[in-house]
């Protein structure tokens, strides 16, 4: 992985760190729409980090695989998560 490991797995120890604590509102009973801003807090620091993840692929592995003739795996690699991404 071409990313910043230490800022990905600190995004992704907040998120677990926020599922943590929306299982606890949960189980509290606490209000809806305090456990739905939280949901949503989590799935943007989710976002952020795949969005990472994606730029430094992009930036790497499908910069490399473009100074070729041949299909470009990488390339096709990364459209197909775009595609995942918008569904």
């Amino acid at each position: 992985m071409m990313a910043d490991k230490d800022k990905v797995t600190r995004q992704l120890k907040i998120a677990r760190g926020q599922l943590d604590g929306i299982l606890k509102m949960v189980e509290e009973d606490r209000y809806c729409v305090d456990i739905s801003t939280q949901i949503l807090a989590t799935v943007a620091i989710l976002k952020r980090t795949n969005q990472e993840i994606l730029h430094a692929h992009i930036r790497g592995c499908v910069r490399e695989g473009l100074h070729t003739d041949k299909p470009n795996e990488k390339l096709e690699e990364a459209l197909s998560l775009l595609d995942k991404m918008v569904q």
